[in-house]
């Protein structure tokens, strides 16, 4: 940043996924892949040159220069972001397009700093749960609201009262901004931290989030769940789905995994 980089980008060079840092963790990888980007008109031998003068280059090797067509960065994904379908009725459409299906039950999205398009197995697979589902009338909690997709869906399929939960404040935003541009920012939505769902007992809890906070969470998130209640959790590898199977069978009576590529959907039924 000293050298009047625009952005920085630290990658993994290896295909050594971290996928679950504790909150407050900053890990990196072994070997490192840096991406920095310049204004078109830096002198790139000036750059470089003071670049290897650093103590940091040293750990550096194989540096190249890469001029880039200017584009609006910021609408590249958002072009690639088309509707989706998931189940019978349930369709998640980008807030900038329309929407195919005017009598369909539609999300509009618009994710901003959050996770949680759809596009990702995981949460496409909670949205298919949550659509073969009758919520006409049920409490639900989302924990790890991300974008709020989900906790949107479950009060537009016809959930009375939805607790939006998750330890990121930008998830917070994200939610609280989806859910007003959804109609939906009312008494019927609660957003916030953990913290709010503190002696909220619910008929339906969906959880994607990850495997080493679902174990340790798994009292938990049981003890938000009345007797029947039905739940779904996922941002599971199929890999893990046996050791949070085994963590929840205490409370739960469980059913089969549903995977999609190499992740999963665990769900049951509260004992």
């Amino acid at each position: 940043m000293e050298l009047e980089a625009l952005s920085v980008t630290l990658m993994d060079a290896e295909d050594v996924p971290i996928l679950e840092p504790g909150p407050g963790e900053t890990p990196l990888w072994q070997n490192i892949q840096m991406m920095v980007l310049f204004d078109a008109e830096v002198n790139t031998k000036r750059i470089l040159s003071e670049w290897r003068e650093t103590s940091l280059s040293q750990y550096a090797s194989q540096e190249k220069f890469e001029l880039l067509e200017d584009k609006h960065w910021e609408r590249e994904w958002m072009d690639r972001f088309e509707p989706m379908k998931f189940g019978q009725r349930l369709w998640v459409c980008p807030s900038w397009k329309p929407v195919p299906d005017n009598m369909a039950v539609n999300v509009l999205l618009d994710p901003g700093l959050a996770f949680g398009t759809g596009t990702h197995p995981t949460t496409a697979l909670c949205l298919q749960w949550l659509d073969s589902l009758d919520l006409e009338g049920k409490t639900v909690i989302d924990f790890g609201c991300g974008s709020g997709v989900l906790a949107i869906a479950a009060l537009k399929l016809g959930a009375s009262q939805v607790y939006a939960v998750d330890i990121d404040p930008q998830a917070i935003i994200a939610t609280k901004d989806n859910a007003s541009r959804n109609n939906v920012m009312n008494e019927r939505l609660i957003v916030g931290l953990p913290e709010i769902l503190e002696g909220v007992m619910v008929e339906v809890l969906v959880a994607n989030i990850l495997a080493g906070p679902l174990i340790s969470l798994a009292s938990q998130i049981s003890a938000h769940c009345h007797t029947h209640a039905k739940l779904a959790l996922s941002g599971l590898l199929d890999n893990q789905a046996e050791s949070i199977q085994q963590s929840y069978r205490e409370w739960f009576d469980m059913d089969s995994p549903v995977y999609r590529d190499e992740w999963c959907r665990l769900s049951g039924v509260k004992i």
